[in-house]
């Protein structure tokens, strides 16, 4: 998800957009971001198009669709279910990590993943991996951390355990599904060989002290980083990084929108050196940049948490264009 506002900024009122420095960017990175209004259907084919149920599609066809950063909102959740006509067993859904925190209903949202069974598949993100932490006795919860739900829960080791068997890189077809994004020197099956080898770490003895210590990883990829940097900066990578500098380091303190940025900052995807352009990296995280739809990059992460929207990209649309289908995010934002 995005930072929150900076202090003295205006807070998101209900039925607003997200927060200023969590606000849709859709005339510098955007692709037609859905903005106001209701639930709408809209086909990025023709800007602003409005559709209804599964448009062009019939009932029986089968549908894959990713779907940005739910963090809670679980209500928003099922609405978006509603409006693309989910079916277990029929579609399958790619969540792109940030199930929990600052919404109001962490627990239900990982009990409805759970149950789905093979029809959904989630990365993690940060905010997973914080609640992960703070299960382990490793991480301090913050002020405004909401999935105590969570961890006071009956299935409470059944959830946390769900939740720490998911990958953290999902190859879907063509698309290479990630929660925030991939450092400039890495090739999309890089990614995934690095993703499977901190995925075996988080889950093994040494697990709690990955989780400890990822937010405090190396900036810059080399070849010779010792195997813990390797796998600290690979999994801080993948759950959080934006900008980087023309080095292709990461720049952790830049979280607004790309428009506000340095001028020695670029977004990770338009950095030059990026080798990653094979595949189309299907991301959340960064609420400030909005929707972002391109040939080699698709950022979903339409702020639902801060007053904005959750929305759904269909993966299999064919070669008519992007189909995005949204549905208001939460009405009354978290605090800051």
């Amino acid at each position: 998800m995005c930072a929150a506002p900076r202090p003295g900024a205006p807070r998101a009122s209900p039925g607003s957009a997200i927060p200023r420095g969590c606000r849709l960017r859709a005339p510098v990175y955007g692709s037609g971001a859905p903005t106001g209004g209701g639930a709408a259907r809209r086909d990025m084919r023709g800007p602003g198009a409005a559709r209804s149920g599964r448009g062009d599609h019939p009932e029986s066809d089968v549908a894959t669709y990713a779907i940005g950063d739910i963090q809670g909102c679980h209500d928003s959740l099922l609405a978006l279910l509603e409006r693309i006509d989910y079916r277990r067993g029929r579609d399958r859904l790619l969540l792109a990590g940030d199930l929990v925190n600052r919404g109001p209903r962490s627990v239900d949202v990982l009990r409805w993943a759970r149950d789905q069974g093979d029809s959904v598949e989630a990365v993690l993100g940060n905010h997973d991996l914080h609640l992960l932490g703070c299960a382990a006795g490793v991480r301090r919860a913050r002020r405004h951390d909401t999935f105590q739900d969570v961890l006071a829960a009956p299935d409470r080791e059944e959830l946390l355990a769900w939740l720490r068997a998911r990958p953290l890189v999902v190859r879907e077809g063509s698309a290479l599904l990630v929660h925030a994004g991939l450092l400039p020197p890495w090739t999309a099956a890089q990614a995934e060989e690095l993703a499977r080898e901190v995925e075996a770490e988080l889950r093994g003895p040494r697990g709690a002290a990955l989780l400890a210590d990822w937010s405090g990883a190396p900036r810059a990829w080399r070849g010779d980083l010792a195997p813990a940097e390797r796998r600290a900066l690979a999994l801080s990578a993948m759950v959080s990084i934006r900008c980087v500098d023309r080095a292709g380091a990461m720049e952790p303190a830049f979280k607004g929108p790309p428009g506000d940025a340095p001028p020695e900052l670029v977004p990770w995807f338009d950095h030059p050196g990026r080798r990653s352009r094979d595949v189309r990296v299907v991301v959340g995280h960064w609420a400030a940049l909005g929707l972002h739809l391109a040939a080699d990059v698709a950022a979903i992460d339409t702020g639902c948490v801060w007053g904005g929207r959750l929305s759904a990209l269909r993966l299999d649309g064919g070669a008519g264009g992007d189909e995005v289908i949204d549905v208001p995010g939460l009405a009354v934002p978290p605090p800051a």
